[in-house]
């Protein structure tokens, strides 16, 4: 019989750690830009409010989506055999994931500025339009 040798790994803490806490920035980093975007919206969507705030909380959804699942694909570790190894995993863990996040966040804060550009643009043109004729 050959005897094998059990060692204890952290692995499952890591995940019960890295879960909460890319879950809980998420939530965070949403309510925080979709509550500041409800402006750009209402402006894009000429006051109509009803279609600003569907569309926002559409952008919202599409968000946590995105967000959640990249979180769900990276998070695998590999033998974490120590607490040391522990942290560190998660720092790169934790820290790669709040860079992308950060980038989720400008690139939904470009396209609501985008979006805005692009109606005051239409709305020059119409005003210029107006005065033409």
């Amino acid at each position: 019989m050959t005897a094998t040798i059990l060692t204890q790994t952290y692995n499952f803490s890591a995940y019960m750690i890295y879960l909460p806490i890319v879950i809980t920035l998420t939530v965070l980093v949403s309510q925080f830009l979709f509550k500041n975007s409800k402006t750009f919206m209402i402006d894009i969507f000429h006051q109509k409010q009803d279609i600003a705030m569907a569309t926002n909380s559409l952008f919202k959804i599409g968000f946590y989506l995105l967000n959640i699942g990249f979180a769900l694909c990276i998070i695998e570790f590999f033998q974490i055999e120590t607490v040391e190894r522990l942290v560190v995993a998660l720092s790169k863990k934790i820290g790669g994931f709040s860079i992308y996040l950060g980038i989720m966040m400008l690139l939904n804060l470009l396209l609501f500025l985008k979006g805005r550009k692009h109606e005051m643009n239409k709305d020059k043109i119409k005003d210029e339009e107006i005065i033409e004729s």
